[in-house]
């Protein structure tokens, strides 16, 4: 098992190689930016106050 401590993610492999492959792969994903799923709806609304 490898370690990046300054972030805590970790990964394995079989050999030593394998595991930096995957911790590297595993931090790649970790720093990426998040995608949104679901598009928000944007919905306007009009509001009359009354200044009395």
């Amino acid at each position: 098992m490898v370690q990046c401590l300054e972030v805590d993610v970790a990964s394995q492999g079989e050999t030593e190689e394998e595991a930096l492959v995957s911790l590297r792969e595993a931090l790649s994903l970790h720093f990426e930016a998040p995608v949104a799923t679901v598009i928000p709806k944007i919905h306007t609304l009009e509001i009359e106050t009354d200044a009395a």
